[in-house]
Parts: C-alpha cells; sequence; structure tokens
C-alpha cells in the first residue's frame, strides 16, 4: 500500500472510462482503534498468562476475522458466564457488561479481565455520577446493542431511559424534567445523535450533559474521514461486520451523502458489478476490523479492474489505552 499521504480534491482531469484505472481513495484513520487494539491484546495476553482455553463473553470485538483467529489460538466465545466452567479464567468484551455480570464472576469465583474500552468505562462513570445527583439519564443508543446493555446495567432499572431518535425524544414523560441528563452510545453517527441531542436539550432546557462528546474519538474520526473523500467517490466499501454499529454507520454517513455505499466483510464480498463503469472507489474499514482486511478487499478489487491507490489522511491517531493491571507488558 502507498505510503499515507494527502491528496488534492479529483476533478481536474477527464473522468475515467470503463475499464481504464479505477482510482482507489483509502480512508484515514480507518480499522483499528485504541480500545480494540487493547482488548485484543488482553485476550492474547490472558492465553499468554493462563494457557487456553480463555473463556470471552461475547465476541471480544465485532469482527470475524478477529475473533475466529483468537479461537484458534485458544479462546471461546460464550454468550452467558453459565458456559464458563469453574476454575478458567473469563474476559468481558470490548463493549461493557452490566454490574449483574462482574458480581455473578465474582460469586462464582471465577478470575476475571475486564477488556471494556476506557471510553465506553467513562460513560459508565458519567451514569453513576448523575444517578448520584438524583437525575434521571436519558441515554441515547440502539436497543439491543452490547455497549447499550452494559451501560443501562450499570444502574438499578429505571434510572435510565433509552431513546433511539428525535421522535423518541417527543414521546418522553419524565418524572421530574428539571433533574435530567443524557449520555450516548460511543458508536453512534456524529449527525444522528447531535440532533436528538438538539431535541432534548430544546424539550427540556435544565437537562445536563457530559463535559466532552461520548462519541469516541475513533468513531468521529472515521465518519469524518468517509465525509471527507465520500463526495469524490462513485462508490464506497466500508469493511465490517453487520452487527458493528461503527462500521454500519460509516456505511450511512456515505449514503448520506449521495454516495452508494456496501458493508462487506470479506474480500470475497466484492460484487465485480460495483466496480464496473465507475472511475473512483473508496474504501474505509470500522474500528473492529484489521488492517489484513483492508488489504484483502484492495486485492479483491485489483482482481477486477486496475487499480492506482490514494490514502486520503484527514487526521493522524496517536491513542494508546493502558492495560489492566497484571497483563501490562514489560
Amino acid at each position: 500500500m502507498n505510503a499515507p499521504h494527502h491528496i488534492a480534491p479529483a476533478g481536474d482531469g477527464e473522468a475515467a472510462e470503463p475499464g481504464s484505472e479505477l482510482r482507489v481513495l483509502i480512508a484515514a484513520p480507518r480499522g483499528f482503534c485504541a480500545g480494540v487494539d487493547r482488548a485484543i491484546r488482553i485476550v492474547e495476553l490472558a492465553l499468554d498468562r493462563y494457557g487456553a482455553p480463555v473463556y470471552v463473553r461475547h465476541e471480544i470485538v465485532h469482527n470475524r476475522y478477529v475473533v475466529d483467529t483468537l479461537r484458534a489460538k485458544g479462546a471461546i466465545f460464550v454468550e452467558s458466564l453459565d458456559r464458563v466452567p469453574d476454575g478458567v479464567p473469563v474476559v468481558f468484551s470490548a463493549h461493557g457488561v452490566p454490574k449483574a455480570v462482574p458480581a455473578k464472576a465474582e460469586a462464582r469465583g471465577l478470575d476475571y479481565i475486564d477488556a471494556t474500552c476506557p471510553l465506553v468505562s467513562k460513560v459508565h462513570r458519567q451514569a453513576e455520577r448523575a444517578n448520584e445527583a438524583g437525575r434521571h439519564i436519558i441515554f441515547v443508543g440502539h436497543a439491543g446493542h452490547p455497549e447499550v446493555i452494559g451501560t443501562l446495567g450499570q444502574l438499578p432499572e429505571g434510572a435510565m431511559t433509552l431513546v433511539e431518535s428525535v421522535d423518541d425524544v417527543t414521546k418522553l414523560s419524565p418524572h421530574d424534567p428539571e433533574m435530567l441528563s443524557f449520555l450516548t452510545q460511543t458508536t453512534l453517527s456524529v449527525d444522528d445523535t447531535r440532533d436528538i441531542i438538539a431535541a432534548l436539550q430544546h424539550r427540556f432546557p435544565t437537562i445536563s450533559g457530559p463535559r466532552g462528546e461520548d462519541i469516541c474519538y475513533a468513531t468521529s474520526n472515521r465518519q469524518d474521514a468517509v465525509k471527507a473523500i465520500a463526495g469524490e467517490c462513485d462508490r464506497m466499501i466500508v469493511i465490517g461486520a453487520p452487527n458493528s454499529s461503527n462500521s454500519l454507520r460509516l456505511v450511512e454517513v456515505a449514503e448520506r451523502m449521495g454516495t452508494p455505499a456496501h458493508l462487506v466483510q470479506r474480500g470475497h464480498d466484492v460484487d465485480p458489478a460495483w466496480l464496473a463503469g465507475i472511475s473512483t472507489l473508496g474504501i474505509t474499514a470500522g474500528a473492529s476490523a484489521p488492517e489484513a482486511l483492508v488489504r484483502e478487499v484492495i486485492d479483491a478489487v485489483a482482481a477486477h479492474r486496475d487499480i492506482v491507490e490514494n490514502v486520503v489522511v484527514t487526521t493522524e491517531e496517536n491513542m494508546v489505552f493502558k492495560l489492566p493491571r497484571g497483563l501490562e507488558v514489560a
């Protein structure tokens, strides 16, 4: 792959004819974020420390390639602690878990390692503080997503209300409208969330929110990178899993800019019909997708068209999260 560099906006040359070289704009940042990197490393270090098997509650991150790679090393993925035998370690996924899960692990005497992304843990602490202040929390997120389940499970039932849309905001009837706070899932669409928060603030002027943005830096950066290239592209490919919230949001961002976008998991998912008659293709990857899959998809495209690769850098990422105590690498 070419070294990352900034490119001039397209449009100065003539559009490519079908069958000629396909310009491929590769978004940067893309792929693994610091939280995903940390979570995968935690499983690998747990395998080194304890030996196989190490159990992981839920997929450590939402990517089949990553999960299969760790499974081959000795990780066993389960959806419930009931599936974890006594006497073996268990890792909690990057999405976070309700408080009842570590409590149950402790009651059983299980060794557990929490791989929750620190930015998700920050939202958990914010929820606790708002609850201690006597505020009811409006949580913006997608029902059923593991991060949402984990965050709602930080507080007693009824302490938080989930909203998914501006329409949901109009239906709220809180007991005390003057004592509200809002928090958000970290992997949402920046634009959608902005509209929902604006609706909350319009309807409940005294509602309080976090000092900083809850949507994680990596989610925002990847959406901004798509916005930077989508307008130049005839089509976009997003590499990620269908259950990956941040990857689905990248598809939505591209399509809102009028660019058809497709979510793929592997190179073999690329449909040659997508490449016919276009001159510029955009490629990005969700925060759980490794760079190896980006290369695989580019190679799949190159099998059908002659390509010229250009990496478009919108920002540099240098974030690194500390490992849990006991797993630090000397």
